[in-house]
């Protein structure tokens, strides 16, 4: 094992998130070890289980460091149009699924009845909501209704279709990325025929 280098203890559990980041999106849940984690950090498995009980606590934080990221990467600026905002925001999230794509099942497939997962998908899917409202022409009550009922079922739908496509590559990313807007342009412009903005198709 290499000289451990001291650190902070903040500096030291961000270095611990960082490898195990890694080591979830190299390897499948199953094969990743806490001794594997500690090693690859050059700590101890003592110093390790100080900063997190259990591969499911590394697991979580790690998960809850990338959904808070994702939210924050995620720009929705009423200054640009809405396909570039929904470009946008699919991309950034489609970086992160292809480029972490054991994490994501992991997230959504083995520990899928997890509680905790379950609640940090829960929260960044309903600041998504909440934000994607924000930026569209929503007059009253009855329309807020109706446009959060459907981008609730739409992000659904997108986490879905993602993690069915990171299992089996049935069409190309920029394809995934265009139906997955596509369908909500579709749903969204039942409840606003006549907002120009919900015409123009995915780039």
């Amino acid at each position: 094992m290499p000289r451990r280098q001291r650190l902070s203890p903040a500096d030291r559990r961000a270095q611990l998130l960082a490898t195990g980041a890694q080591l979830f999106a190299a390897h499948p849940y199953d094969d990743v070890l806490m001794e594997d984690v500690a090693r690859a950090a050059g700590v101890s498995r003592a110093l390790l289980y100080r900063h997190f009980p259990s591969k499911h606590a590394l697991f979580a934080a790690v998960y809850q460091q990338a959904a808070d990221r994702l939210l924050a990467e995620t720009r929705l600026d009423p200054g640009d149009s809405l396909v570039a905002q929904l470009v946008q925001g699919m991309d950034v999230h489609l970086d992160y699924f292809t480029a972490n794509r054991n994490a994501v099942l992991t997230a959504n497939r083995v520990l899928s009845g997890d509680p905790v997962i379950q609640s940090i998908m829960t929260n960044e899917l309903d600041a998504l909501r909440t934000r994607l409202l924000a930026v569209l022409p929503v007059a009253d009550d009855g329309s807020r209704e109706a446009v959060s009922a459907v981008l609730k079922s739409w992000l659904v739908f997108v986490q879905v279709l993602c993690v069915d496509w990171l299992t089996h590559e049935t069409c190309t990313r920029t394809q995934l990325r265009d139906l997955c807007i596509g369908a909500l342009l579709g749903a969204l412009r039942s409840l606003f025929p006549d907002e120009p903005a919900l015409a123009c198709p995915p780039p």
